[in-house]
């Protein structure tokens, strides 16, 4: 049975990935399908979707930051946001019939916006580090808070007297950090968090509180370690493979009756409203329009936490149950909605620059840019390895160079290392459209992304700079898209490398002092 349901998400998955949707929206569709032929859910297939929710709960924890939230436009819109569609959801559920606490329960998930797809689509972007990325993450932290706050009130059953012991869980935070250090990079890394998410869960569970609350918590006691990054990435193909489970058991719902199927098409007619106010909302808290913009189309979605929560919330017996599959619905069609916005959220940027910039407010934004670089005569874009390598090389030849990132971590990094670095957001128009380039004879592009490589060598070219754009790129179907974007030279180190090597070993007894000295493709 199993393998049947399996198949059928694969097959739903690829052909909605096929028109660049996320597989998620095939997750449910083979669901509801299955569902329609009279399949039900199973207890197998409940306990890995289960196991899904506490994986990726748990990495929400290890990003669940405070000073990420402390910020007036994130506490200020992120709250204010929250509580008014939080208001009017619940309003309107109230007008289908749904009581009180129903409908407040009901208003407040329907406020949340999706953290894995938010996280997805700027990664993939390459603008996890931007601004507009953090006041994002900053906002989708902040709803995860009150996610937890109603995971803890709607989980169900009397929480135990020891509950109140958990209050000493941070106090073990050294001792499983030491733990989490001793466990390397591999396996038992990836072991010791599975043990973490998976006992969390149950322990919470023992003393009459929500698993997925343990998970999280969980995760959380490990926020803020260098290690929090590498454990997400090692659990989050885990985490996927099992959320599988948790979308195709929402799926096997079946589709919502004609009460909720109304309340859908409502709820649905309202996303534009509702992210259409958080850009006056951070427009009103001084940010740029384009941060604005860029913040709003990234959350443009109806949330997973508002399926999880919710089903949490059936258990308990605070909302019925019938509520999840106009969820899955939700869901699933504002994830289809926001793939091809965040896809093309700078195309979309261009269109409406003119009519979004009036706007914005005459005051000094959060994350203003730089509009001037000195006396430097090159300029290094993306401070990580390689552009610190580069500003270090040119630095000791005596050139004036100075450093440019998006990413807060890696500016405070350089700068402990004596560099000069200064912010910039290499895919905003603006930055190159108001930046004086005048005296750079240079500029060295060492940004992992691809796409933020040609999107920035484009726009210098767009703005009128004549100087010469180098590239850094790891892969040879780069090159060309750099070349015709602008770029004067392109470096592809691993391919010159493996020449190189290949030179030396058909040299007459290569000397040990021998280096590899990579050339620029002109």
């Amino acid at each position: 049975m199993e393998i049947l349901w399996l198949a059928a998400a694969y097959v739903l998955g690829m052909a909605v990935s096929r028109l660049k949707l996320p597989p998620l929206v095939g997750f449910l569709g083979a669901g509801i399908i299955l569902s329609l032929f009279g399949f039900e859910t199973t207890d197998t297939l409940h306990e890995i979707g289960h196991l899904g929710v506490l994986f990726l709960l748990f990495t929400v924890g290890l990003h669940l930051r405070l000073k990420s939230i402390l910020r007036p436009e994130v506490l200020g819109a992120g709250g204010i946001h929250l509580a008014l569609t939080a208001g009017v959801f619940g309003l309107i559920a109230s007008l289908f019939g749904y009581e009180l606490v129903e409908a407040v329960i009901i208003g407040i998930l329907l406020g949340f916006s999706s953290t894995v797809l938010a996280a997805k689509s700027l990664e993939d972007r390459g603008e996890l580090g931007a601004f507009h990325a953090r006041v994002s993450i900053g906002i989708l932290i902040l709803q995860d808070i009150v996610a937890i706050a109603l995971l803890a009130l709607t989980g169900g059953g009397v929480p135990s007297i020891w509950g109140l012991a958990l209050l000493a869980l941070p106090l073990f935070r050294p001792l499983l950090i030491k733990a989490l250090i001793a466990s390397g990079h591999d396996e038992l890394q990836l072991l010791f968090a599975l043990i973490l998410a998976i006992g969390g869960g149950a322990l919470f569970e023992v003393l009459g509180l929500s698993s997925e609350l343990g998970a999280l918590v969980a995760g959380a006691l490990l926020s803020g370690h260098k290690l929090a990054d590498e454990l997400t990435h090692k659990l989050w193909g885990l985490k996927e493979a099992f959320l599988v489970g948790f979308f195709l058991e929402v799926g096997l719902a079946g589709l919502p009756g004609y009460n909720e199927l109304i309340f859908c098409v409502v709820i649905l007619a309202l996303l534009p409203i509702k992210s259409l106010l958080y850009f006056f909302l951070l427009v009103g808290f001084k940010l740029r329009s384009r941060n604005s913009f860029l913040v709003t189309t990234t959350l443009t979605s109806y949330s997973e936490f508002t399926l999880i929560a919710g089903i949490v919330a059936v258990s308990g017996g605070f909302i019925p149950e019938t509520v999840v599959t106009s969820f899955a619905l939700l869901v699933a069609v504002s994830y289809a909605i926001n793939a091809p916005l965040s896809a093309n959220v700078n195309a979309l940027w261009s269109r409406f620059e003119l009519s979004l910039l009036k706007y914005e407010r005459d005051v000094k934004h959060p994350g203003q840019q730089v509009v001037s670089l000195g006396s430097a005569n090159y300029l290094v874009v993306g401070m990580g390895q390689a552009g610190s390598s580069a500003y270090e090389y040119m630095k000791y030849y005596g050139h004036k160079v100075i450093g440019m990132d998006a990413d807060p971590a890696k500016l405070e990094e350089n700068i402990q290392s004596k560099r000069r670095v200064v912010y910039g957001d290499a895919r905003d128009p603006e930055l190159w459209e108001n930046i004086n380039l005048k005296n750079i004879k240079a500029i060295m592009l060492a940004i992992p992304n691809p796409g933020t490589k040609v999107e920035a060598t484009k726009l210098l070219r767009q703005y009128g700079y004549k100087g010469d754009v180098v590239a850094l790129t790891m892969r040879s179907d780069e090159h060309k898209a750099l070349r015709e974007a602008g770029a004067t030279a392109v470096c592809l180190p691993m391919s010159q490398a493996g020449k190189k090597l290949a030179e030396l070993s058909l040299e007459e007894g290569p000397s040990e002092s021998t280096s590899l000295n990579l050339t620029f493709d002109r």
